[in-house]
């Protein structure tokens, strides 16, 4: 398989990716961007064949985004194309590329979805936490309700439509978690989310959120909400912040979690999904 990442290496992620891809047994063809950086076609290319907008592509954080005032609506995906490659730095990374798709690997695990489905040994990113695999799981999937029932969370509408599931696995098939998400169009209910007792404290929360928050975006949700009475630290530690019931959108207010499965004095968080 041949397989090529554009890579940045004084990014965290672009380096798991790297590592994730060598671990699975290939000597990738890595692309330094910033020293020889893609054509406006090329780049423009690489976009379009990862589902992504052009503005979605762009770079914020450590770049001149602010400063070239690239916040602007007015401005055109030419007009963005010709910032990027001007200035590489404003690509978002790492962007892979194998004969399975192209897609922009934030968080890095996500890499998994490009590489053959086949069972490792684990492999730690270098924050120390385990890659992990997430797939489909039904939602009548006697683990899924186990493990929420377990947490406290709701289980009365797992099998509602317009609701998604997943379970989490580290590299060598061992199940740590779920999360799921219920699909609001534009907007995301994050929910079902429950590490396994014996892999709490080790940071796989962090690892989960970030892949419902990928999948959420690339069926069309950018902005996500969930409720919580007992982990809001937590997800205000991952971007999301609380906000009034009333600023939600009727959508969300109509889901049964926040009509009456969870209580009402339980706040009501959201973030946008971006990378």
């Amino acid at each position: 398989m041949n397989v090529v990442i554009y890579h940045n290496p004084d990014c965290g992620t672009s380096r798991n990716t790297l590592a994730l891809i060598r671990h699975y047994g290939f000597a990738p063809q890595v692309v330094e961007y910033l020293k020889t950086p893609p054509t406006r076609l090329e780049l423009a290319d690489l976009i379009a064949r990862a589902g992504l907008t052009v503005r979605a592509a762009l770079r914020k954080k450590g770049t001149p985004y602010a400063e070239l005032g690239l916040d602007d609506p007015s401005l055109s995906d030419g007009d963005l194309l010709d910032a990027m490659t001007a200035r590489p730095i404003l690509i978002n990374r790492p962007l892979v590329v194998t004969p399975k798709g192209v897609a922009l690997c934030r968080p890095s695990d996500v890499a998994a979805d490009l590489l053959p489905d086949t069972p490792l040994p684990n492999l730690l990113k270098e924050e120390g936490v385990p890659f992990l695999k997430d797939r489909l799981v039904a939602a009548n999937d006697a683990g899924l309700a186990d493990a929420l029932t377990a947490e406290g969370l709701p289980v009365d509408d797992l099998a509602e439509a317009g609701q998604t599931f997943y379970t989490f696995s580290t590299l060598d098939g061992a199940t740590v978690g779920y999360g799921g998400l219920e699909l609001l169009g534009e907007h995301i209910l994050l929910r079902s989310v429950a590490v396994l007792p014996a892999f709490r404290g080790k940071g796989l929360g962090r690892n989960i959120v970030p892949v419902l928050l990928c999948r959420a975006y690339r069926s069309g949700a950018r902005t996500a909400w969930l409720l919580t009475d007992t982990a809001a630290p937590f997800f205000e530690k991952i971007g999301f912040r609380v906000v009034d019931r009333q600023a939600a959108p009727a959508a969300v207010l109509a889901t049964r979690q926040t009509a009456s499965l969870c209580p009402a004095s339980a706040p009501l968080l959201s973030r946008s999904i971006g990378f």
